[in-house]
């Protein structure tokens, strides 16, 4: 059974895995607040653009790459984005990031998932917004993070994979701030993980 985090909580994922975690993919999920008949007479559709990237960092915090709707894969090709989903209809996942964790390079230390709103939405229209991670091999939830914040904020860092002598550490971060790229939340990653 997955865990569901609260702001700020981490867990070991290789203890919650069971050992011999190898690849993982964050799932990103949400759904358009309702409008109603009347909202989409005036024009509102009610769908929702929220894009779901990964800044790697090295142990001082620089940045070495970034995946996001600009860039599906990473360089070395460790980490591979779904793809852009300019709605947020439907069930399951709307975006997922997926990652090789034995491939990426030893010298990334920090990995800092975020979502934003590229066209400007904020977040008081987006509802039942999450992240999870999955073990993928085992096809297995670990955990989940949601989140229920609404408000006039077009960003969110998410959480973050840290690489420690015993594995990696998944961190619960939920850090909102106005940011519409990933470009935007550097420095915010930043700040969160260091926190």
């Amino acid at each position: 059974m997955a865990l569901t985090l609260a702001k700020n909580q981490s867990i070991s994922l290789e203890k919650t895995a069971g050992g011999g975690l190898s690849k993982i993919t964050l799932g990103l999920g949400w759904d358009p607040e309702k409008t109603g008949f009347f909202g989409k007479l005036m024009g509102n559709s009610g769908d929702i653009d929220l894009d779901a990237s990964c800044i790697l960092f090295d142990e001082g915090f620089k940045p070495v790459d970034l995946v996001w709707f600009r860039q599906l894969k990473s360089r070395d090709g460790s980490i591979q984005h779904s793809g852009d989903n300019r709605t947020g209809e439907g069930d399951g996942d709307d975006e997922s990031i997926a990652v090789d964790l034995g491939r990426l390079p030893a010298t990334v230390k920090h990995l800092v998932f975020t979502v934003n709103s590229f066209t400007g939405q904020t977040f008081q229209k987006v509802e039942n917004a999450y992240c999870r991670i999955v073990d993928s091999g085992a096809n297995k939830e670990l955990a989940r993070f949601n989140l229920s914040e609404k408000g006039g904020h077009t960003g969110i860092v998410m959480a973050s994979l840290t690489r420690g002598p015993a594995g990696w550490d998944f961190k619960a971060i939920g850090k909102t701030t106005n940011g519409r790229t990933a470009d935007d939340l550097v420095n915010l990653a930043v700040e969160a993980v260091r926190a």
